[in-house]
């Protein structure tokens, strides 16, 4: 019986950076190039580069925590000043160090939503929503607020406090309020991690119709790779205050190229490896990981036998069987113990000795027809385009 798990370079740009033509679908209109010294969480600290460009759209800064996402978020801003380089929002220069360029918060066009709302809890959802008009004549506030209080379905909220209203209407009031200005670009925090799902789905609906409308760039920072699928058009993947990778969502976490990024999406197993054969009629080659020398067939890459590479392997990809596989079209089939096994929310992880310790992700519902637990001898199964061949993480 088998169980199936569950399961870009710096300065380059996704769309043409010199295209000024108004309306166009690619056009620039937020290109970021900075430096800071970041400090991180160990206190060791990193400078903190970043260049991208991007149109319209949802665009995700994907990373963990301390990686410099925020940090971005906050120059991009004016919460933060960098220590060098160039911010250009709407054909509008908004940070130039060279020419002492730093265009106050208030007038740089910016919308900020924050993980936690931020609202102010003694104002109604209203006047929430109208903080942001100060000095708009009346009859053009009110006509605002109704409208967006119309596109994120919370008029009938308006009267009330936010203590009142769930966590999910919060967030829409938070987007109301950064939208009512009409921003130039929209900087999203994170602001949806403690929704369920089905309050994130309907409210990321609500925002691209309306963004559908306006056009306007949408920088969501995220360490979730759930949310790059759900809400990401292109991705940046940043590891401490460098774009490691960009380009869609599948392309990035789906076949990383790079292991801080393969780490990032999710592989839980990454090998040291090298190169015992090369079968170029077949379009793949064989692969001894270490410790224990075990011999993996993997996707081919042109590189000389006996070089040293790094194989990742997402848990979820692996099959779990309880007897030796037959007639499988699979060239990888590992024999190997059960070490330890445990359960993850719905899910669960073994961990498989094979010489290599593999770990594999199941449902609680083949632990218990399969019957696994520690010392249980099993076979593992492993599709040869589920191995990824990965560049190093570069030494600190």
């Amino acid at each position: 019986m088998a169980a199936r798990a569950m399961g870009v370079r710096e300065g380059r740009t996704l769309s043409p950076a010199g295209d000024e033509r108004e309306g166009t679908a690619n056009e620039i209109l937020l290109d970021v190039a900075i430096q800071k010294r970041y400090a991180d969480s160990t206190g060791s600290g990193f400078t903190l580069d970043i260049r991208f460009a991007v149109p319209a759209g949802f665009t995700i800064l994907f990373g963990r925590s301390g990686a410099g996402k925020t940090t971005t978020l906050e120059a991009i801003a004016g919460l933060v000043a960098p220590d060098a380089g160039r911010i250009r929002l709407a054909r509008r220069v908004v940070f130039d160090s060279a020419s002492r360029v730093n265009v106050d918060v208030s007038r740089r066009g910016v919308g900020y939503v924050f993980q936690n709302s931020a609202l102010f809890p003694h104002l109604t959802v209203e006047r929430n929503v109208r903080y942001g008009l100060r000095g708009v004549p009346e009859i053009e506030r009110r006509q605002r607020v109704g409208e967006i209080l119309d596109s994120f379905r919370i008029v009938s909220l308006a009267g009330r406090l936010p203590r009142t209203i769930s966590g999910g209407e919060r967030q829409r009031v938070a987007l109301a309020r950064a939208l009512v200005t009409r921003p130039d670009v929209l900087l999203l925090d994170e602001p949806l991690a403690a929704l369920d799902a089905a309050t994130k789905g309907r409210i990321v609906d609500d925002l691209r119709a309306w963004n559908r409308a306006r056009r306007i760039p949408i920088l969501y920072v995220t360490h979730s790779r759930e949310e790059v699928f759900a809400l990401g058009e292109r991705v940046f993947a940043i590891e401490r205050g460098s774009i490691a990778a960009e380009g869609l969502p599948q392309d990035v976490l789906e076949t990383p190229r790079e292991e801080t990024v393969a780490q990032l999406a999710g592989f839980e197993n990454i090998f040291d490896a090298r190169i015992a054969a090369l079968h170029e009629e077949a379009g793949t080659m064989t692969c001894l990981l270490a410790p224990g020398a075990i011999e993996i067939e993997t996707p081919l890459v042109r590189v000389e036998p006996g070089a040293p590479v790094r194989v990742g392997i997402r848990a979820g990809d692996i099959l779990l069987a309880t007897e030796r596989p037959r007639g499988l079209s699979a060239r990888n089939v590992l024999e190997g113990t059960i070490e330890a096994i445990e359960e993850r929310d719905f899910r669960v992880l073994a961990r498989v000795n094979c010489g290599a310790t593999f770990a594999v992700l199941l449902t609680p519902a083949a632990r218990r027809s399969l019957g696994l637990a520690a010392g249980r001898r099993v076979w593992l199964i492993v599709k040869t385009h589920s191995c990824h061949l990965l560049r190093p993480a570069a030494e600190d």
